[in-house]
Parts: C-alpha cells; sequence; structure tokens
C-alpha cells in the first residue's frame, strides 16, 4: 500500500475523474450508492466533467476530490468532501444548523477494497473537513440496504445520527446519516 498516493485532484484530471465515476455507475451496489446513473452522466460532455472537477479541485473552498493513484497512475478509488454551511440548506432541503463536512461519492475498484486503502482516503478526508474547511462534524448519507459501507463507517468511528434522508430506491427510499463529530482529542490522531 506503500506505493499508492492518496490526494486532491487538479483541475486538468477530469479524464481520470470521469473514468473512475463511470467504474464507480457501473458496481453491481451504484443503485443503493450514488444518485445518478450511468446512463444519466455517460454522454454528459467534456465542460460537465471539467466543471465537476474544478469545483472540489486542490485548493478549491467548497469540496475537495481525493483520489487513490497507483504506482501506475490508475485511479484506484476517492471520494468527495462537500463544505455545508450553517443557515443553509443542503440538497435534501434539510437546515444545516453548523458547519459540516458533508462525504459523497465514496468508490474503490472491487480489487483494491479490503487492503486499508480506503482508511487512508477517509483520513485525508478528515484532516481536510476538519483542518482546511473548518468542519464541525461530517457526515454521509448510506442507504439501509447498504451493509458494506454500513460497517466501514461505523468501524471509522461514523454513527448514526437519527436523521432520515430520501435517497430513493430500496424498500423505503430514505438513507441514514451517520456523523463523526470534531472533538479535541481527535486533533492528535490526525
Amino acid at each position: 500500500m506503500s506505493s499508492f498516493v492518496v490526494r486532491s485532484v487538479r483541475a486538468d484530471e477530469w479524464r481520470a475523474a470521469k473514468k473512475l465515476r463511470l467504474a464507480a455507475l457501473q458496481d453491481p451496489i451504484a443503485h443503493l450508492a450514488f444518485l445518478e446513473t450511468y446512463e444519466e452522466v455517460v454522454g454528459r460532455p467534456d465542460s460537465f466533467w471539467q466543471e465537476r472537477v474544478q469545483r472540489g479541485a486542490e485548493g478549491a473552498t467548497g469540496a475537495q476530490q481525493i483520489i487513490a493513484e497507483g504506482p501506475d497512475g490508475e485511479w484506484v478509488g476517492g471520494l468527495v468532501v462537500l463544505v455545508e454551511d450553517a443557515g443553509t440548506a443542503d440538497w435534501a432541503g434539510f437546515p444545516v444548523e453548523r458547519r459540516q463536512g458533508h462525504i459523497v461519492g465514496v468508490f474503490m475498484l472491487p480489487e483494491h477494497r479490503g487492503c486499508g486503502l480506503t482508511d487512508v482516503l477517509f483520513d485525508a478526508a478528515l484532516e481536510w473537513a476538519w483542518e482546511a474547511a473548518g468542519a464541525e462534524r461530517v457526515r454521509l448519507i448510506v442507504h439501509p440496504d447498504n451493509v458494506r459501507a454500513q460497517r466501514f463507517y461505523r468501524r471509522v468511528g461514523f454513527v448514526p445520527s437519527g436523521v432520515s434522508v430520501p435517497v430513493g430506491g430500496g424498500a423505503d427510499g430514505s438513507g441514514a446519516e451517520m456523523e463523526l463529530e470534531f472533538v479535541l482529542e481527535r486533533e492528535s490522531h490526525l
């Protein structure tokens, strides 16, 4: 694993970001994990991908896309941390009570799952959220049928907040919000 690099994307890397996202949307559980489908985005113009990557590129303040890059330069996984400011509404229309990070788009190529690389991605995401973005908490939404993701999120410290968010699909069409609060002793672990 030491041969992998975990870093923020650069704005000119939209082609690699597009390739990774399309791979994620073809995963067998993509319908549980993502709010868009492969069919919805595969034909979008280059400008769509360029703008998307620009919003989360290195140096951006409202979001950060973080990837794991293999020794051959291939992107094997990634995620995005969105910043949600207090006094605004989130994508589902819920009020945001304090500055928070919102992790979305978590994906790791199947052949790289279980080796600890996703942990490293999450460490980088949390460090960015706490330090660069000044988040007081970080949250994510997980579909109730996405058991693999729930297990991982619990293992890295996320706990259910008790909030349900509409996400579509599944039996009741809602996802469970999980959160991680910023506490001072966490600073020494990053």
